[in-house]
């Protein structure tokens, strides 16, 4: 892992996309979260009030990762719950358990940055090495 590094900002033309760090797989995962909701609103003006539950399954990590952030976006769009912080409590290649730690979205107080529709297979890339895991993600704006 980049050393205290958990995520950075990739400039794509016409899109976003984050570069996420992590020890292990978990971290990687939680961490693809942060880099995300960074983007749509300044994570310092979110305050953890309330925790929801997210159960993912899938075909692949690939897979698992895309539907991951796809399920986090759709809690944001359904249920206007904004992440602050999560934790994955259990997870393999098919499936996890995690929970994220927000509040309810408010625009007075979370302008939005940017709207994010969905995470992408576009250029996604999963690589573990020697100091620890990577992934790119883009997403479609």
């Amino acid at each position: 892992m980049t050393e205290g590094k958990r995520y950075e900002i990739l400039d794509v033309t016409a899109d976003v996309g984050i570069l996420a760090y992590g020890n292990d797989i978990k971290s990687l995962f939680e961490n693809t979260a942060l880099g995300m909701f960074s983007l749509i609103v300044e994570p310092e003006k979110i305050k953890v009030k309330e925790k929801v539950e997210v159960k993912v399954e899938s075909r692949n990590i690939e897979d698992l990762l895309v539907a991951w952030l796809n399920e986090i976006l759709f809690i944001f769009e359904t249920q206007e719950f904004i992440m602050k912080d999560c934790s994955v409590s259990e997870m393999d290649e098919r499936h996890m358990i995690a929970e994220i730690r927000g509040e309810h979205y408010n625009p007075e107080v979370h302008p939005r940055n940017v709207h994010i529709k969905a995470a992408t297979y576009h250029n996604l890339e999963i690589k573990k090495s020697n100091s620890g895991w990577r992934a790119r993600v883009i997403f479609d704006v």
